[in-house]
């Protein structure tokens, strides 16, 4: 079964449009970028239409409301396909938050098809990996940082601290050029095309949504090789199968502009 089809059985009992409430988004401006990965078809740049963001990561409160309104979801109903055995396994509950997971922490342990489907069910999707890295580019004052080597040494401090400490709340940190918060320092973030980021050489491999043997291999399939910080994002999204989850790999929605 391929997985745009296993994406579209996940999704077919999901109404769309239903908001949640507390999602909010940030209009961004569309542009041209200079991406970290080589794409033979966008030498000039990678062209980003506007699209809205939302703002900060999807939150614990936020998933809850969702899993509440669509049961299939649940840890102890989704099926295997589109959730490993450790989703969610941080609430008490199969929809109880507890100690461990706090209302206002980023959500994890999210597989990709858990993520599509939230996301779905108001309307929304995940944003492309281009969207993401033309918005993590930015910090708080200027919408292309990566320049900044103290800015890159900033977000590398972060990937050198345990990932069993527990997650602060979303929406700490100060907005960047856009509007936008926690895009680094906080977690991961699924993208819609996290398993096509890196292309393998051999065409029959495209599209598999195991992508664990191209981990390590993005450094080959950069123009950017000093950005450490999107070669370690790359790595990490390539290296995982849909139905993967992790400590702290969460996600946040996007929106075309109407």
């Amino acid at each position: 079964m391929t997985l745009r089809l296993v994406t579209v059985l996940a999704l077919v009992a999901l109404p769309l449009g239903a908001a949640l409430a507390g999602d909010e988004y940030v209009a961004v401006p569309g542009g041209v970028f200079q991406s970290a990965l080589k794409y033979e078809d966008a030498k000039d740049g990678v062209r980003v239409a506007p699209f809205e963001l939302m703002r900060t990561p999807v939150t614990n409160a936020q998933f809850l409301a969702f899993v509440r309104s669509h049961a299939a979801w649940r840890r102890d109903r989704v099926p295997s396909v589109f959730a490993e055995s450790r989703y969610l396994s941080q609430w008490s509950g199969p929809d109880e938050l507890g100690p461990a997971a706090l209302p206002q922490q980023p959500v994890t342990w999210i597989s990709w098809f858990a993520a599509h489907a939230y996301c779905n069910a108001q309307g929304a999707r995940l944003p492309s990996w281009s969207e993401w890295e033309y918005v993590a580019a930015a910090d708080e004052t200027r919408r292309d940082a990566r320049k900044d080597a103290a800015w890159r040494e900033r977000i590398l401090d972060w990937y050198s601290r345990p990932s069993n400490r527990a997650l602060p709340g979303v929406g700490l940190q100060a907005p960047n050029a856009y509007g936008v918060q926690d895009m680094h320092g906080l977690i991961w973030e699924w993208v819609e095309d996290s398993s096509a980021i890196l292309v393998s050489a051999d065409n029959r491999e495209q599209g598999s949504a195991d992508r664990a043997k191209f981990c390590g291999a993005g450094a080959l399939s950069t123009a950017d090789s000093e950005n450490y910080a999107v070669l370690m994002r790359v790595a990490m999204l390539s290296s995982l199968a849909a139905a993967d989850v992790t400590t702290n790999l969460g996600f946040r929605c996007a929106r075309d502009t109407p």
